[in-house]
């Protein structure tokens, strides 16, 4: 009988090894692909490009090839450096006040249906309302340049978080929500064992959209603000280059902004697979 189960086990080992090693290596193939894939393709269209503007014989002055716009990112580095530090600054502290205030207001929406009917209109009238047409406005009432450029990147990122929070606390199942007032739970152990778990899936969504919301309010702000001089940010320097016909340092200036959103992005991306990858089906690896 011993030698029977023995027998019968050994074998469902050896009929899963093989599986299990074709899973980990198809895994392993698709997280290859899923890097090897976007580098092969942008370089294809970097390599395209460098191509035509050689065959064609297109003068930099018009359309810059990449490896003059890779020339311009070596010589004038330290001046765009400083500028795209920067632009982070914008960027990230307008995304944390958008947290912040996103998340308490979501919060209180959810507690307090009183709270939300006064409130929301100002929220939507904010989000309906163009940066193009307030940002001036904010510039004359505000006497910090940084500060007006900061309130116009919160306000096109703080919409998205409420948005996501309000939705995702009221995604919780009524079953749950029964289960908790059966138990007589009070509104904060509500908020935190039930509720929040719950809109943690709509939350990182929307963190992903004001992400890159607060960067495209940050340079649209400071497009807007016209701010020119030594400490601004990108924007400034793609306006200065412009008005000089420097093309090349102005692609140089796009690309940093094109990368800057790209490592928003990733490192939201990132963050949704920390926080959801062990349970969410939005984030969680299925066996194929």
């Amino acid at each position: 009988m011993s030698t029977t189960l023995t027998t019968e086990n050994d074998a469902t080992q050896y009929d899963e090894a093989p599986e299990n090693t074709e899973q980990g290596a198809r895994e392993r193939r698709e997280r290859r692909l899923s890097w090897l894939m976007p580098i092969i393709m942008l370089s294809a269209a970097v390599g395209y490009w460098e191509w035509a503007i050689w065959y064609f014989e297109v003068p930099p002055y018009l359309i810059p090839a990449p490896s003059v716009i890779g020339k311009t990112l070596i010589t004038d580095g330290p001046s765009l450096m400083v500028s795209a530090w920067f632009t982070v600054k914008l960027t990230l502290l307008s995304l944390l006040l958008a947290i912040i205030g996103g998340v308490i207001l979501g919060a209180l929406f959810a507690l307090s249906r009183t709270v939300e009917m006064s409130l929301f209109p100002f929220a939507v009238i904010l989000q309906v309302t163009p940066v193009v047409a307030i940002a001036p406005l904010i510039l004359i009432y505000v006497h910090s340049t940084f500060a007006a450029l900061l309130i116009c990147a919160w306000i096109v990122a703080f919409f998205p978080i409420l948005s996501g929070t309000v939705v995702g606390l009221r995604s919780a199942d009524h079953n749950l929500r029964d289960l908790f007032t059966l138990y007589r739970a009070t509104p904060l152990q509500r908020l935190r064992f039930l509720l929040a778990p719950s809109a943690l899936p709509q939350f990182m969504s929307a963190l992903k959209v004001a992400g890159g919301l607060a960067l495209i309010g940050a340079v649209v702000a400071e497009f807007v603000a016209g701010a020119a001089g030594q400490n601004t940010g990108l924007a400034s320097r793609i306006i200065e280059s412009s008005f000089r016909s420097e093309i090349p340092r102005m692609f140089a200036a796009l690309v940093l902004v094109s990368l800057l959103g790209i490592a928003i992005f990733l490192a939201t991306s990132w963050a949704s697979r920390r926080v959801l990858g062990h349970w969410h089906e939005s984030e969680l690896r299925r066996e194929h």
